[in-house]
């Protein structure tokens, strides 16, 4: 044995050849702190191991390795010296590996990303079996590639494919990086140690020029003045397009790989580790980190519903075609969960089959579904009038109209046909789930699932526990959602539930500068190129429907009296008496039509000016804006936290994120709290008190702030 550690092992495989193997205890190989150092002493041994010819670096896992250990990131970035020291030091553990002077064989299996693709490009041969993936995906958490990647890459496939791999973040399949050059051989999973040790055997023997093949990554870029001028022109135009001002990562990428074009190893990677470095400081880093470690907490917490599921869902029955009914049933027969689509009219089941057909028809017209797979998918859906069509199925998902009478009269009239161990659902968006309960005979098998609009797209899945429902039933649709696809999270119930009671205030915000005569054109620009939603407020009213949002806020005033008093004045009341319904039907704060290409419109409509009271081109203050629209929405999300609705910070931002598209950049709602500073943000909401109860901080919220505590270092108890 060369040398024995926790997660990595060196030994000779035969005479004069050693395996370098990362055998991790965990599911996965990763470079932790504790395992780069590892790397390094093990690297140390094998530069003075004597008869050594050669060296292949394996894992014993199902995968390579899936990068750096991003739950340090945190806490190693807030120490600026100490992330300086180490990303300086950790970069130049795979110089070691370039080094070593023998010839190197990388053996790629599953996934090489990041930190792991880094720790290839440091061999001078790879081979990846059919199985394997590998990438840099750095850029989705604000970063670039710390260990040399933006160094190698360039060197090994060219400028051009490297900047698009860095700055994308894009995995690649075995197939594709071979056509580029980053490996050099593929082949069956059970030949791939064989293959490695082969190459690494014939390098030795010099059938194989490996110094040559290694000398180009210590020099400076091989390409003319003119090629590479073109290629960063070019990149620099499509990073500027693509990520925008907010995502400074990729803009880094390139600076790094320019600054390091015409010097030798050591140069390029200075300029890499100074990027690296300046990207650990930003809020988008901090913000875009947080996610993935949100990301994965949920997904944790969801598998652990899911292994709890007593109950197996593998058929479905939806109530109420239409959109919303025909998204839901072709997601569950998409996923293999055969639906039964019922409904009372023959056309919103003909419209709920249409929306399903068209879905599927995107699919084939970009190649991602053949005819024989769309046949398949649409005949899994059974569109029927009839209510024993659904009296054998698993799950019932009821998505009629959105009145508290309606869904109660529907759902007691479906829990009389199927059977007692069949879950009913409902997937209405602000009513009370335990009210709507009162009207069933087995309320512990009932609970809310909420999808968002459109179904196949939006990845969240709110699942809503009312005051009767059992735990057998909160696992099983958690595990129903999952196998859809979705990220399901589970909040207790109020009106609004979790996102859409979040959003209210938010509305009430944007209404309230519209009241007072402020263009909602100019709100939505604000709020949509420098706070970074998707939609502004205006136009985001339109997507959902002003008669939507307009009925939501009875619902709301009843569960939230004094905080969300409806306004009959308001600017959605407004437009709702005037029949603008918004996109549905053309018009609501903008006007919707196509041009003469038949690409979709949107225009301010001097109408809607003239109705609302409000004046074209009249502007407040940027930060006024974002101010007024986001402290109610983060007050209420906290709100929620402290009332037990939702169970983690880390929840709520990720609900946030996949329901309403909160900029990934800020992190969600919290991070976004935790950015700005809790006494900042305090400050801020005291000077806009006086607007109302919707931008009074909570009491909880004073005391974590004079106690230095974070919100995401409290869960509730639910």
């Amino acid at each position: 044995m060369i040398y024995q550690g926790e997660s990595i092992r060196v030994d000779f495989i035969e005479p004069g050849f050693a395996e370098l193997q990362f055998d991790a205890k965990g599911s996965v190989n990763k470079f932790d702190q504790a395992t780069l150092e590892e790397f390094s002493e093990a690297l140390t041994k094998l530069q003075n191991t004597d008869d050594l010819r050669g060296v292949i670096v394996t894992s014993s896992k199902s995968t390579f390795i899936v990068g750096a250990d991003i739950t340090e990131f945190l806490t190693l970035f807030s120490d600026q010296e100490k992330t300086r020291s180490w990303v300086a030091k950790a970069s130049r553990v795979f110089d070691q590996l370039e080094d070593l002077p023998v010839p190197t064989v990388g053996a790629v299996k599953g996934f090489a990303l990041g930190g792991g693709c880094e720790a290839l490009l440091a061999c001078d041969y790879r081979v990846a079996d059919t199985t394997a993936t590998i990438g840099l995906p750095e850029v989705k958490l604000g970063l670039i590639p710390g260990f040399g990647g933006t160094m190698r890459l360039p060197r090994v496939i060219g400028p051009d494919n490297a900047l698009e791999w860095i700055t994308t973040g894009k995995n690649n399949k075995a197939e594709d990086a071979l056509k580029v050059g980053a490996i050099d051989a593929i082949v069956e999973p059970e030949n791939l140690t064989k293959a490695a040790l082969n190459l690494a055997k014939a390098a030795a023997a010099g059938e194989q020029d490996w110094k040559a093949k290694r000398q180009p990554k210590l020099e400076p870029l091989k390409a003319n003045d003119t090629e590479l001028m073109m290629t960063l022109v070019t990149a620099k135009g499509l990073i500027a397009a693509k990520a925008g001002k907010h995502y400074p990562a990729p803009h880094k990428a390139l600076e790094a790989i320019e600054n390091g074009a015409r010097e030798h190893r050591e140069g390029a990677l200075k300029a890499e580790n100074n990027a690296f470095f300046d990207l650990t400081q930003t809020e988008a880093c901090q913000a875009q980190v947080g996610i993935f470690l949100a990301d994965q907490a949920v997904k944790s917490k969801s598998k652990k519903y899911a292994k709890a599921a007593t109950k197996e869902i593998k058929t479905a029955g939806v109530l109420g075609a239409g959109i919303m009914g025909g998204g839901i049933a072709y997601q569950s027969a998409l996923k293999g969960v055969p639906a039964v689509m019922k409904d009372i009219k023959q056309d919103a089941l003909d419209l709920g089959m249409k929306e399903a057909g068209k879905i599927l028809k995107k699919g084939v017209e970009r190649g991602k579904v053949n005819n024989e797979k769309m046949i398949k998918i649409l005949s899994s859906i059974t569109p029927t009038l009839l209510n024993d069509a659904v009296k054998d199925v698993d799950i019932v998902v009821e998505a009629v109209v959105e009145n508290p009478k309606v869904k109660g009269s529907v759902l007691a009239e479906i829990e009389g046909v199927i059977s007692d161990d069949a879950i009913l659902t409902s997937n209405t968006s602000t009513i009370s789930i335990t009210e709507l309960a009162k009207n069933l005979k087995r309320p512990e098998k009932f609970c809310g699932m909420h999808f968002f609009n459109p179904v196949h797209k939006m990845p969240l899945v709110e699942i809503i526990r009312g005051e009767k429902t059992s735990d057998d039933t909160v696992n099983a649709v958690v595990a129903y959602a999952l196998k859809l696809g979705k990220t399901p999270i589970v909040v207790n119930d109020c009106p609004g539930f979790l996102v859409n009671r979040v959003l209210f205030p938010y509305l009430a915000g944007f209404a309230g500068m519209v009241d007072e005569g402020v263009d909602f054109v100019g709100i939505d620009k604000v709020m949509e190129k420098q706070f970074g939603w998707p939609m502004g407020p205006a136009y985001l009213s339109d997507v959902v429907g002003i008669d939507t949002a307009d009925h939501c806020t009875v619902v709301m005033e009843a569960g939230f009296p004094t905080r969300m008093k409806r306004d009959e004045s308001s600017a959605i009341a407004k437009l709702a008496a005037a029949e603008r319904y918004g996109q549905k039907n053309g018009k609501g704060f903008y006007v919707y039509g196509t041009d003469k290409k038949g690409k979709p419109t949107k225009e301010a409509d001097p109408a809607t000016y003239e109705l609302l009271g409000c004046e074209q081109g009249k502007k407040l203050d940027a930060d006024e804006v974002i101010a007024r629209c986001m402290i109610p929405m983060v007050n209420e999300v906290v709100r929620c936290l402290e009332e037990d609705i939702v169970g983690s910070a880390a929840e709520a931002d990720m609900a946030l994120l996949y329901g309403l598209g909160f900029p990934p950049f800020r992190g969600g709602p919290f991070r976004y709290l935790e950015t700005l500073g809790m006494d900042n943000f305090i400050q801020l909401a005291d000077k806009y008190a006086h607007l109302g109860e919707i931008y009074q901080v909570t009491d909880g919220m004073r005391e974590m702030a004079k106690a230095g505590k974070s919100y995401f270092d409290t869960t509730s108890a639910k």
